[in-house]
């Protein structure tokens, strides 16, 4: 994944641009580059590095042009390196082109075209692209790009702009995201909304197989075969105080505290707590699926593929229905059955998850419906499917995955009660029991966080420890997985995650004095079991942490440190017990000085394979 930003109209472009590629630091952060028309030629700067190193290098360097485009990479072919950093230019520096994607044809048509005579300067697949347009180029950058697109396999959203047909910039859609802003005087083009909210909230959203030209008077839309385009032009809520820090260190940590809001926004309007209903209406899913599905698949990458396992329980438990939870990369690969009785949920926090919404594609094909579960409701995802779950999490800019997780959790909370509720799999007394203590989840939630400052202190006390044992049953054991992977991807220390009863075989050989275990374990149906594999540990002289129930007097026996959360059902026991798993990664990895916020190797949304 990589971040695109463009800008064309009658001011300076380029502070405009270097702000966006700040807001798309997530997407990719091992060299970045903007490429400006200043009124004669395409001038570039470029460097390895994070966008503090390319606003040096500008201040030292400067640009100046009322059109550009600029480019934060993710490498997926070449090393990191400035020569490999976007936008790439042709062979005469007339054209510079930004890329994000993969050209899987790359290979032939780079051998093709160094035989008819282009140098070649940089190891990126990016680069045949601009080549390409070179080769095509009549005097209509659109007609350029237009040909060149028809020759790329692979997934690519490209923007270009040329000295010689100057005042425009062209972009291309297929496979990842590009979002078209309009402001007073002047268009944008980026991968996703939030650069554009400080300069409009006006936008229109490119789909597959589509073409922009944007200038400082408007944007025409047209396929790729030339036909034009009738765009319809949304006005976003999101504002943009949405996407700062609000005085917090890291995205990631207000992101950690705006979870209970997350929930309450989720759940809005969508329950009644009278009769304790669960409303889906907003999906736009068919009357009657939920009666017709006799089975239930969760699609889903990562932290998302946690959530979906967590759905799984909810599921089961509720409305006694089979649900199968699978790797989108993993069931594109296999000879997956499913009929006109499976119903589909794809979860996915930006939509765009390239495996997920492949495999989503190939779902509408077998399946009786197929449901985005997802942050992004312009998104990919949500226009392939037939119906979208919205989780209203707002804007997430760090990369590790928090309050969209436990969007997710409640989104998926709704549809079990809801799938529940349609198969008559629940009474309104019981409905209306799990609905309300539903609506207590958020505020119980505010109080976990509220012990913040004990779980920071927790966390420099443990700084020293190498190894990490997650371990959790039943419904806990996803938050055993999912507190394991935020501990590895911020913090970069090895942690393992597993269900409790599988500690006997294999895992209890690593307990040591130097293997640190943190059990979850609510008093819920596994408790007991928990607790026995606690002893386990503890008889080997292995040290516990433990996320535990106030007032658990058998857990803080067993453990040097308790994270205590309030009661609830044991259902909703995932939305108390995630966070102080969360807040000890955040503390481990801000204690390091590491970047919290830009994982090293990580991106937001993997849109390519």
């Amino acid at each position: 994944m990589c971040g695109i930003i463009g800008c064309a109209g009658t001011r300076d472009a380029v502070p405009a641009i270097l702000e966006g590629l700040r807001r798309l630091e997530y997407r990719g952060y091992d060299s970045a580059g903007i490429a400006v028309l200043d009124g004669r030629a395409v001038e570039r700067r470029r460097v390895k590095g994070k966008i503090r190193d390319l606003a040096e290098e500008l201040r030292l360097h400067p640009l100046a042009g009322v059109c550009g485009i600029g480019h934060t990479r993710w490498a997926t072919h070449g090393r990191p390196s400035e020569d490999n950093a976007h936008p790439h230019t042709d062979c005469g520096g007339a054209i510079a082109l930004v890329h994000n994607g993969i050209v899987e044809n790359y290979w032939a048509l780079k051998e093709r075209l160094k035989a008819e005579g282009h140098v070649f300067r940089t190891e990126t697949d990016t680069e045949v692209i601009v080549h390409l347009v070179e080769k095509h180029f009549r005097g209509s950058l659109e007609e350029a790009l237009r040909a060149a697109v028809r020759e790329l396999e692979g997934a690519f959203a490209v923007a270009c702009v040329s000295s010689r047909d100057p005042g425009k910039i062209v972009a291309a859609r297929n496979g990842p995201p590009a979002v078209v802003g309009f402001g007073q005087g002047e268009t944008f083009l980026s991968s996703d909304i939030t650069p554009l909210l400080h300069h409009t909230r006006r936008v229109a959203y490119m789909d597959d197989g589509e073409m922009a030209v944007l200038t400082a008077d408007g944007v025409r839309f047209s396929t790729f075969a030339g036909a034009p385009v009738a765009k319809a032009v949304e006005t976003l809520d999101w504002e943009p105080a949405m996407v700062e820090k609000r005085g917090f260190a890291h995205f990631m940590a207000k992101e950690i505290f705006e979870q209970a809001d997350v929930v309450r926004d989720t759940l809005k309007s969508r329950v009644s707590l009278d009769s304790g209903r669960v409303f889906l209406e907003d999906t736009g899913l068919q009357p009657g699926v939920f009666r017709r599905a006799s089975r239930v698949v969760l699609i889903a990458c990562g932290t998302s593929y946690h959530a979906g396992l967590v759905g799984k329980y909810m599921l089961e438990t509720l409305a006694r229905v089979p649900v199968d939870v699978e790797y989108a990369s993993e069931l594109r690969s296999r000879d997956f059955v499913m009929d006109r009785e499976t119903l589909v949920l794809a979860i996915s926090q930006s939509g765009e998850t390239a495996d997920t919404l492949a495999a989503l594609r190939l779902a509408r094909e077998k399946a009786l419906a197929v449901l985005a579960v997802t942050n992004s409701p312009n998104s990919s995802m949500a226009r392939a499917a037939d119906g979208l779950l919205d989780l209203h999490a707002g804007p997430e800019i760090g990369v590790a995955a928090t309050k969209t997780f436990v969007g997710q959790m409640a989104a998926l909370a709704l549809f079990a009660l809801a799938f529940a509720q349609a198969r008559g799999a629940l009474s309104d007394g019981q409905s209306l029991e799990l609905v309300q203590e539903l609506q207590r989840v958020p505020h119980k939630m505010d109080r976990v966080l509220g012990s913040a400052a004990a779980i920071e202190r927790a966390a420099r006390r443990y700084l020293a420890c190498e190894h990490y044992l997650f371990l959790g049953r039943w419904i806990n054991f996803p938050i055993a997985l999912e507190g394991a992977l935020k501990l590895k991807e911020i913090s970069y220390t090895h942690a393992e995650g597993y269900a409790g009863g599988e500690m006997k075989h294999g895992p209890i050989a690593l307990i040591d004095e130097g293997m640190t275990t943190l059990a979850v374990v609510p008093r819920d149906r596994v408790h007991d079991k928990m607790l026995s594999n606690m002893a386990e540990v503890q008889a080997r002289g292995g040290r516990i942490l433990a996320v535990a129930f106030e007032g658990d007097d058998k857990a803080g026996m067993a453990a040097e440190e308790v994270f205590s959360i309030p009661e609830t059902h044991q259902l909703f026991t995932p939305f108390l017990t995630v966070l102080p798993l969360q807040l000890f990664a955040y503390h481990a990895a801000a204690a390091k000085g590491l970047d919290v916020d830009q994982p090293r190797n990580l991106a937001k949304s993997v849109t390519v394979e």
